[in-house]
């Protein structure tokens, strides 16, 4: 099993690919056919369960623009999956290429220290922590878009914009109470 590496391949004309990492696969399909859907670019879609992937169809896989780890947060499974996965990117990926996708945060069942994890992870990573409703198909459309809006940079198809800038500006950051304790 190797680590994924970004730049190791030469970018397709017009094209971006993207991989989408998540444990339980329940959002992920439903996400990877809504940005199937995009016209303006070739949007090539990779679907994995965790990291590292298979080293058999290393040569044929293309260069992958974003890994974007989809965490449900009323499963632990979902962030310890994702934790355990990081470590087979390459450090050049944390160069604007990784983003983190949380559903099911308005889950009154969800500890609220799962949360703190994942904002946590994101910020100490310098990467983007998005938001997404799974349950309908607006909150699809919503995370459909933010995703093809940060893909497009990282696949090089704006001109003018990195991810690296990108990423400075969509970046999570951590409150400073964040460890504090609450009294509600």
């Amino acid at each position: 099993m190797s680590s994924l590496k970004p730049f190791n391949k030469l970018p397709g004309l017009n094209t971006a690919n993207i991989l989408l990492v998540e444990f339980e696969e329940q959002f992920q399909q439903s996400l990877a056919d809504a940005l199937v859907e995009e016209t303006a670019v070739t949007v090539n879609v990779r679907l994995a369960k965790s990291l590292p992937l298979p080293k058999e169809n290393e040569e044929s896989r293309p260069r992958i623009d974003l890994v974007v780890f989809i965490i449900n947060l009323t499963s632990e499974l979902s962030f310890q999956s994702a934790e355990a996965s990081l470590k087979y990117l390459d450090p050049g990926f944390f160069l604007g290429k990784v983003c983190f996708m949380v559903t099911n945060a308005r889950n009154a069942s969800v500890p609220t220290e799962r949360l703190d994890a994942v904002r946590k992870l994101a910020a100490s990573l310098h990467c983007p922590l998005l938001f997404a409703e799974d349950q309908t198909p607006e909150g699809l459309a919503n995370a459909t878009e933010r995703l093809l809006t940060i893909l497009k940079v990282t696949a090089g198809l704006i001109p003018m914009a990195t991810a690296l800038y990108l990423s400075n500006l969509t970046r999570c950051t951590v409150p400073p109470d964040i460890d504090q304790p609450t009294f509600d």
